[in-house]
């Protein structure tokens, strides 16, 4: 196969680059393309487009009204990790917050970095992306704005988030109980109310985790459904496999044999489709990806999966514009995302000014070896590659982290103390909710951080320590 040549330009050519979306992946990409020589220097100009009114992305509450809804955040939401291994590395948030905080503390901590770094001057708010494609003839990427406007750009850094498109099970019947407003997806959820004796809450994630504890203090019943989740009841709570069929009659029949009848309401905690609406399919592909080898030309969104990606980042082999021209930020789950996308932020910045350290050759041995293990892992199931194909194990991140910085040639490796934080976050978890039942949370918190970040790192061993030593367990139903 052979690759578009990428053009020589002068060292001090200007270029204007494009961020979409102004939540923690875009604020990230501009406060790194502001440390720059580049920028620093007057050459590398940068524009961020948000559609909101403000900065910090699925984190900024709103009322369900759009369908589908701007953010799914509902009002009891909180960090599913520990913030000093959440937050970016170049920013701590403020001493004496709570360990896992609400979203209003994480809305806040966003602002205040895009303040304390002064990158609010380069932010479009109330500004869309409407359309993205390659013009031939300037070799530049043409930006189409809700505004009627369009700009010419060197550089796309996509990072619109992905929590946005509900996705909905393949289930016979789910469409009948959605057109009779007998179910919802989570996306509309805000806070628990009475939809009845008996709710039906479907998926295993934070939101399906969160929505059914706080709808069984309103409902006679839960039933709660997760794929190959054994039988059992804790409380009102009764846990079930997957949903094989929704009857009109209100019945509900699983995979397993069992059924419940006389069901009120079904709540899809299903999760949400990767979606790039401004991408047109001479870019991106919607459809599932190919199985490879070898690996295909074009771009694929198979709505789980952006396919193929050099580092989870760089289109590989595209046609018609340089790989290190467009790419994707915030991609990977089952992450600590902050750190993980200045890592990528800084990747991006280091292959625009040298494409040459992308090499095509060594990312398509990578997908490649990536693909094999996960099909092997997965029984052959091409569904569940795609599925899985940006999920992280919980050590992999770091290593990524690493190999990103790396590359990039900045020294930063990722520390100790967030791996052992991270591998017992559900511990700590456990530990802070039994501090917060106890009333003495605050007390636990209170000035920590004053001396930086090391103080953040002893509390949390401390409360790792008194938890094993006290015979706390993670919560098996902890949203991890």
């Amino acid at each position: 196969m052979e690759l578009p040549e990428i053009p020589r330009e002068p060292e001090d050519a200007e270029k204007l680059i494009c961020v979409i979306g102004a939540g923690p992946s875009g604020l990230a990409a501009l406060k790194t393309i502001l440390d720059t020589h580049h920028f620093k220097k007057g050459l590398w100009k940068p524009t961020v487009f948000e559609a909101r009114q403000e900065v910090g992305g699925v984190w900024v509450p709103a009322a369900p009204t759009d369908n589908p809804p701007i953010t799914p955040l509902y009002e009891s939401l909180t960090t599913n990790i520990p913030h000093p291994i959440m937050a970016y590395t170049s920013f701590s948030f403020p001493p004496s917050t709570p360990l896992y905080p609400k979203a209003v503390y994480v809305r806040k901590y966003l602002d205040a970095y895009a303040e304390h770094f002064q990158l609010k001057q380069y932010i479009k708010c109330r500004t869309s992306v409407e359309n993205v494609e390659r013009d031939t003839t300037s070799e530049r990427w043409k930006i189409t704005l809700n505004t009627g406007k369009t700009q010419f750009f060197d550089l796309v850094i996509v990072a619109n988030g992905h929590y946005r498109v509900p996705r909905y099970p393949d289930v016979p019947g789910s469409k009948e109980w959605l057109a009779k407003g007998k179910a919802s997806h989570s996306a509309w959820y805000r806070r628990p109310q009475d939809l009845g004796k008996t709710v039906l809450v479907i998926g295993a994630g934070p939101s399906g985790q969160d929505i059914s504890s706080e709808m069984a203090k309103y409902a006679t019943t839960v039933i709660h459904s997760v794929t190959d989740s054994p039988l059992g009841q804790t409380g009102n709570i009764k846990h079930r496999g997957r949903v094989s069929e929704l009857k009109n009659s209100g019945e509900v029949l699983f995979e397993d044999g069992t059924s419940e009848a006389g069901v009120d309401y079904c709540i899809f905690a299903t999760g949400y489709k990767m979606s790039f609406p401004f991408l047109s399919e001479d870019i991106i592909k919607n459809q599932a990806q190919p199985t490879i080898p070898p690996l295909p030309d074009d771009l694929y969104n198979s709505t789980y999966a952006v396919f193929p990606l050099g580092k989870h980042i760089f289109p590989l082999h595209p046609q018609t514009f340089p790989s290190t021209s467009l790419v994707f930020m915030g991609l990977p789950s089952k992450v600590a995302p902050f750190p993980l996308v200045e890592a990528q932020a800084q990747m991006i910045v280091h292959a625009f000014a040298h494409p040459e350290v992308l090499d095509p050759t060594i990312e398509s041995v990578d997908i490649v070896t990536r693909y094999e293990d996960l099909l092997s892992k997965h029984q052959a199931n091409t569904n569940l590659v795609a599925k899985n194909w940006h999920a992280f194990e919980p050590m992999d991140q770091f290593d990524y982290r690493d190999d990103l910085y790396r590359f990039s040639g900045v020294p930063i490796t990722s520390q100790e103390w967030e791996k052992e934080a991270y591998l017992n976050k559900g511990i700590l978890r456990q530990f802070w909710v039994n501090l917060e039942r106890n009333g003495v949370a605050d007390d636990w918190v209170r000035g920590v951080g004053e001396g930086g970040i090391q103080e953040w790192v002893e509390l949390m061993r401390r409360m790792i320590k008194e938890a094993r030593d006290e015979g706390v367990l993670a919560d098996p139903s902890a949203r991890l």
